[in-house]
């Protein structure tokens, strides 16, 4: 049975994208029981709604499994390269080179009070 689309749920032309990027199931012990692309739908749900964990729909995967996948993926580095992967697809189709050749680093600091130290802690006299 399909179930409604959410609009935070992946297209297929970016499903097409990401399924080659994710780890097969690994070798050995229990097969996988859900589709990893509505494990991706139950990530984007909850960010782009802001949701708890416990408070997804009941027609997405159980939020435990949502949550293992995420950070299984987390310490075995599976994000930082579906974005390394993912920022040169996109650097090269803009025209630009596969790899920043500069960057940026702004460390500006901001004024918070016209005093500092021990006198922005002491009363005014009077």
């Amino acid at each position: 049975m399909e179930r409604t689309a959410y609009p935070s749920d992946l297209t297929d032309a970016q499903w097409a994208v990401l399924e080659p990027l994710i780890p097969p199931a690994k070798p050995g012990g229990r097969p996988r029981t859900v589709e990893i692309r509505e494990v991706l739908n139950g990530l984007n749900y909850l960010l782009r709604t802001g949701c708890a964990w416990r408070y997804l729909p009941h027609d997405l995967p159980p939020w435990g499994t949502v949550h293992s996948y995420l950070w299984r993926w987390q310490r075995d580095g599976v994000w930082e390269r579906l974005h390394a992967v993912l920022r040169t697809q996109v650097r090269q189709s803009v025209g630009k080179e596969a790899s920043p050749s500069a960057a940026v680093v702004d460390s500006q600091s901001v004024k918070t009070t016209e005093k500092g130290g021990l006198a922005a802690l002491i009363r005014a006299r009077r």
